[in-house]
């Protein structure tokens, strides 16, 4: 699954870097999470459950952060393993960039499956995919931007 996607956040670079690198903010912005715990400076574990189709299941994984440009951009790297459910892993590139209005958050992100959830259908995965990261940006936004 490859996704690419665009927002605007209405909110300075510095204090959009700072919130995407804070485990309390992505706790509260990243649909279904119930837990996020920073265990170094670039290593986070979390526990998030969801729904994809009819499967819906409790995934615990741990993502890394690296190439590291502060406050421009790093590369996220991680695997969630979700029991029977199936796996997911991949990565993203996160770019930030001054804006008219605030900052420019572009991200990329190329992630595989597998398990049950693989057999859904990529056409099932790539909708719930886009639908969860469309919930993050807007609570983020709000969360960040205040709007």
């Amino acid at each position: 699954m490859e996704m690419k996607g665009t927002h605007l956040i209405q909110a300075s670079r510095e204090t959009v870097w700072a919130a995407l690198n804070d485990p309390d903010v992505l706790r509260v912005c990243i649909p279904g999470c119930k837990e996020l715990e920073k265990k170094s400076e670039t290593e986070l574990a979390a526990t998030v459950v969801t729904k994809v189709g009819p499967v819906k299941a409790t995934f615990k994984g741990e993502v890394t952060l690296k190439n590291l440009n502060p406050p421009n951009s790093y590369s996220i790297v991680g695997e969630g393993k979700g029991g029977i459910a199936g796996f997911a892993k991949g990565g993203a590139n996160v770019r930030l960039s001054d804006a008219d209005g605030g900052t420019q958050l572009d991200y990329d992100v190329d992630a595989k499956v597998g398990g049950k959830l693989a057999a859904l259908g990529s056409r099932l995965i790539d909708s719930t995919a886009k639908k969860l990261a469309g919930e993050f940006f807007t609570k983020f936004s709000k969360h960040v931007g205040g709007s």
